[in-house]
């Protein structure tokens, strides 16, 4: 079970929620058959924790919301975005280990 930090990112509620967030988001792209995805899973919800106040850390689901993933050009998954003031500010694509999503994270807070 995901974290109770990490928020449910849909197409529907992408403009409100993350880009329209006032402190900087992270949005996890992922899908259910993702084995990759999986594995960073856990990583995402540690982050989500550690950084409460700090960033909003969001999971959406590339196979139910379709949309937001090809106007982002998100081509594989897992891909993590940085949101800032309504505009990517950075984008990492495949499972890495907890010391670079930290880095990661900590160059746009």
């Amino acid at each position: 079970m995901a974290s109770p930090h990490v928020k449910i990112a849909t197409d529907a509620n992408f403009a409100t929620e993350v880009l329209g967030s006032d402190t900087p988001a992270l949005i996890d792209f992922w899908a259910e058959w993702c084995g990759p995805c999986r594995a960073l899973g856990p990583l995402v919800d540690q982050l989500a924790e550690e950084n409460q106040g700090k960033l909003k850390v969001f999971k959406m689901n590339v196979d139910e919301n379709p949309d937001t993933p090809a106007q982002y050009g998100v081509r594989g998954i897992p891909t993590l975005l940085i949101v800032k003031g309504g505009k990517v500010v950075d984008q990492l694509v495949g499972s890495v280990p907890k010391p670079t999503l930290d880095q990661f994270v900590q160059k746009s807070l």
